[in-house]
């Protein structure tokens, strides 16, 4: 069976529905809501709501760390809430998913805008004393993207979505090289769903700035979501373009946001396959929608970007990727990046 959120809304004005939705029987019996903003936006999106949520709590989430997620967790626990909605960009909604999972209550993800796959994920991304992890936590109930706010979110985190639902293509090559190497299991529908999902974005000529195409982004980051639902893990989303991220967050804390950084890895791991028309291709998307592609875009230099390389299998031990597969030595992966900046840094 396919889990799926009860609603996916993506809309100018679908958070006016939030009030409706929250009243069905299968959410929420007695009406008990707690909502979750971030700092950013938090007064502004409060006021918005609160005609549609009526008694309805506000808290509000400081961070992206999981201490903030745990405090969260322990206010829902206290006012025995039936559901928290969580509003905001990627920090505030996988902070308010993990707390809700420590919480033991579903949760709506409302999205201002779309910088990762989290919107949908089963995973929270969280930062705590030792750095960034991924934590594994349920599905958001109902989803809901209101353009309004995607529209007023910095260009720059609405671009990075782009980037990490391009990453899925290099994904699924890794999941495939491990089924063909390792005999890892491989599930079918989950590759269809992500494959589907970059598919629908890397050949598309319009921008951010449409709605059709803030719609189809919107769409490919919860269909991204869905499929690691259905793998059981982040394989259909997460290789070694993911593992270049996580090397990237350890070595160089914010030099780049997540999207970002995802889409250069995959640029960088086709490159290593020596799938020509594949690199050009997502090289071409990356840079139609001016995210970074090669090191210095995101002020690495190439030794630098190196070290990144070298560590980012160790990020996720037991994954098998292309950076696994090659097992390349220090001098051969600064020849290899090297070459990849000379090929595309202009």
């Amino acid at each position: 069976m396919l889990p799926a959120p009860l609603t996916m809304d993506v809309r100018r004005g679908a958070v006016a529905e939030l009030g409706a939705l929250l009243a069905d029987s299968r959410v929420a019996t007695s009406g008990r809501v707690a909502v979750a903003v971030g700092p950013g936006q938090g007064d502004h999106i409060e006021s918005l709501i609160a005609p549609t949520l009526g008694e309805a709590e506000v808290f509000r989430v400081a961070d992206g760390t999981v201490d903030a997620a745990v405090s969260l967790g322990a206010d829902l626990r206290k006012g025995a809430y039936e559901v928290v909605v969580g509003v905001g960009g990627g920090k505030t909604i996988d902070a308010t998913k993990y707390a809700a999972s420590l919480a033991g209550i579903p949760m709506v993800a409302v999205a201002t805008n779309l910088s990762h796959d989290g919107i949908c994920s089963p995973t929270a991304s969280l930062v705590y004393e030792g750095g960034k992890g991924t934590f594994g936590v349920p599905m958001p109930l109902a989803i809901l993207v209101d353009l309004d706010f995607v529209h007023n979110a910095p260009k720059s985190l609405v671009r990075a979505g782009i980037g990490d639902v391009i990453s899925n293509l290099s994904a699924i090559e890794d999941w495939q090289l491990g089924n063909v190497e390792r005999g890892e299991p491989i599930d079918g529908l989950a590759c269809s769903m992500s494959r589907t999902a970059a598919e629908a974005l890397i050949g598309r000529t319009d921008s951010i700035e449409s709605d059709a195409f803030l719609t189809v982004l919107a769409e490919s980051l919860i269909l991204s979501g869905m499929s690691m639902v259905v793998a059981g893990s982040s394989r259909p989303a997460s290789g070694g373009d993911h593992e270049i991220l996580h090397a990237v967050d350890q070595l160089f804390p914010g030099t780049s946001n997540h999207g970002e950084l995802a889409g250069i890895g995959a640029a960088f791991c086709f490159f290593l396959r020596e799938d020509h028309a594949r690199v050009q291709q997502v090289v071409g998307c990356l840079r139609r929608h001016e995210l970074p592609v090669v090191p210095g875009d995101i002020g690495l230099t190439e030794e630098q970007f190196a070290e990144v390389v070298a560590l980012a299998p160790a990020t996720r031990p037991g994954r098998y990727t292309i950076l696994e597969h090659l097992r390349m030595q220090e001098s051969e992966i600064r020849d290899r990046v090297g070459d990849y900046v000379r090929a595309f840094a202009s």
